[in-house]
């Protein structure tokens, strides 16, 4: 039997009753823009990151982009923030008409460190955008010493890390904002593109509120230019019925990582992405490094386990950003864009299953490496 890399299906068979009665009201109020689910869903996502206020946006990309213009990056500025990432991140700084300045990651957990960014920052640096990848967060009070101590901003790339925590505190709490993705496929997903952005200052919260909203201050009056990035009132009320179930969901991510982490400890070439002592990973993805990863992925695939690659392409190397950075910067990105490998991650994998899909990897890896010889 085939095993996928996500499940949407089953989570979304697991609360249809609720998914159906929240599209019910919807379609009943026939509000579909601006509908009173935006601000309550708001409001529970804010609580459930212990931020003051949540803005609900039409994508991640979108979070992040507004977060950065309502925080004031603007052009001429630099953002320092990991080579490890989607293109996304980088997209949303040049959008704001800022230079992507990109740090190195920690080969062991992929993520970005204070200690690479801080080289980095000149006279022109106005923003640090680490991301929270693979679903583990960064180590925030680090960042945020270093961000307070050189006046910068602190943006936190939330986009996989819906309900990880630092040293207790919730991904979307410590930092200036954080942006959040409910793509389909995240732990807390729409059922299309949505976003949104978490913060403590109610200024920017206000402004960034205005932004996705073309600028506007009443129907017809704009005081200055914004963008229609709202968040539609259909997908804000299936997301209000899933994240009910968010922190079961993830408690479900954290037994099938417990089982892979257990499959792996002691297999040679096998290496998970470390979690440090203080993160706790909502594991977005469950991610090792393979040295011969693509035969190891091909031979997964050919026994119908529906392992990825998150990223094969790290920022510096991909082609819309071409001639910006020296590649020979990015040792730690490069060995993980070659060896990362992504293995199915969902609450309702089963153990035994998961083993498998454990056992299997282990098997490859051996063979793969018995040829190399």
């Amino acid at each position: 039997m085939s095993i996928p890399l996500l499940d949407m299906k089953a989570q979304i068979a697991s609360i249809k009753p609720e998914l159906d009665a929240a599209i019910a009201q919807v379609v009943a109020h026939g509000r579909f823009v601006g509908g009173p689910e935006v601000a309550e869903f708001e409001r529970a996502w804010a609580e459930f990151c212990r931020a003051r206020r949540a803005i609900g946006v039409s994508s991640g990309t979108s979070a992040l982009t507004i977060g950065l213009q309502a925080a004031g990056v603007k052009p001429g500025d630099e953002v320092i923030t990991t080579a490890m990432t989607f293109i996304a991140t980088a997209e949303s700084i040049i959008e704001c008409g800022a230079t992507p300045v990109l740090a190195d990651c920690e080969l062991e957990t992929a993520l970005l460190t204070p200690a690479a960014v801080e080289p980095l920052i000149t006279e022109r640096t106005t923003a640090v955008v680490p991301v929270h990848l693979y679903g583990q967060p960064v180590d925030m009070e680090g960042f945020r010493t270093l961000a307070d101590r050189r006046g910068l901003i602190l943006a936190e790339d939330a986009a996989q890390a819906h309900g990880a925590s630092w040293a207790g505190a919730p991904a979307g709490s410590a930092g200036d904002f954080a942006s959040f993705s409910f793509f389909p496929g995240k732990n807390l997903g729409a059922f299309g593109d949505a976003g949104g952005i978490t913060t403590q200052d109610e200024a920017l919260a206000d402004k960034a509120a205005k932004l996705r909203d073309h600028g506007r201050v009443d129907k017809y009056r704009h005081d200055e230019i914004g963008t229609n990035a709202r968040l539609d009132t259909l997908q804000a009320a299936l997301l209000s019925a899933k994240l009910r179930h968010l922190a079961e969901w993830n408690a479900g991510r954290a037994r099938v990582a417990r089982i892979y982490d257990e499959a792996f400890a002691g297999v040679d070439g096998v290496d998970p992405i470390v979690i440090k002592e203080r993160a706790v990973s909502c594991y977005h993805q469950y991610v090792v490094r393979v040295p011969d990863r693509d035969t190891v992925l091909a031979g997964l695939h050919e026994r119908g386990i529906g392992a990825g690659v998150h990223y094969p392409i790290p920022l510096h190397r991909q082609p819309a950003l071409e001639g910006r950075y020296d590649e020979s910067d990015f040792p730690g990105a490069d060995e993980l864009g070659a060896t990362v490998l992504s293995l199915p991650m969902f609450p309702e994998l089963g153990d035994a299953d998961t083993r498998r899909i454990a056992e299997t990897v282990a098997e490859l890896t051996a063979v793969a490496a018995g040829s190399a010889r």
